[in-house]
């Protein structure tokens, strides 16, 4: 595993993930928020996004979590692995509320500058709805590119910690 991506649903801990698995692996962790979005929560516009993802997976070995599923047909077929993890709403929904309360005003590190944590009620209605609007697209991407890569996919926490162990 050189390039790895990490997708899943706001909450499912793709970025914790992804650095656990970047420090047992010793690969670079680029986190697609800290890229995406500019101080204030202005998003990067999609040409603009198209570029920087580009330029992103062009490197030899990395990391990259973040879901984006516009520019998967970016990400898909520069990466050699696929981690998607699906996990259920109601562990994405606690585990934002959860990261919302405890980091509230404040930058998280894989984020960009100028970008604390708030409440924002459309951010939280977009992961009540990932499962049932975004997963249908992510496991047709999936399955598009399961002759080609090594995809990986967990539906529970426990998983993660037991994959780390046998990396």
């Amino acid at each position: 595993m050189q390039k790895v991506i990490v997708i899943g649903s706001p909450g499912s801990g793709k970025s914790t993930f992804a650095l656990k698995l970047g420090k047992q692996l010793q690969l670079p962790v680029l986190h697609l928020d800290g890229h995406f979005w500019k101080p204030g929560w202005v998003e990067t516009p999609n040409l603009e996004w198209r570029e920087v993802e580009t330029k992103l997976v062009s490197g030899d070995k990395w990391i990259i979590d973040g879901n984006f599923s516009r520019t998967f047909d970016i990400r898909f077929p520069a990466a050699d692995t696929i981690i998607y993890l699906d996990f259920p709403t109601r562990i994405c929904m606690w585990r934002v509320i959860k990261r919302i309360f405890k980091g509230y005003g404040k930058v998280r590190p894989d984020l960009a500058v100028g970008c604390p944590e708030k409440i924002d009620f459309v951010f939280f209605k977009w992961v009540w709805t990932f499962r049932k609007k975004h997963r249908p697209n992510t496991m047709k991407y999936l399955n598009d590119y399961s002759q080609s890569k090594n995809i990986i996919i967990f539906t529970k926490s426990s998983q993660l910690d037991d994959y780390l162990e046998r990396v």
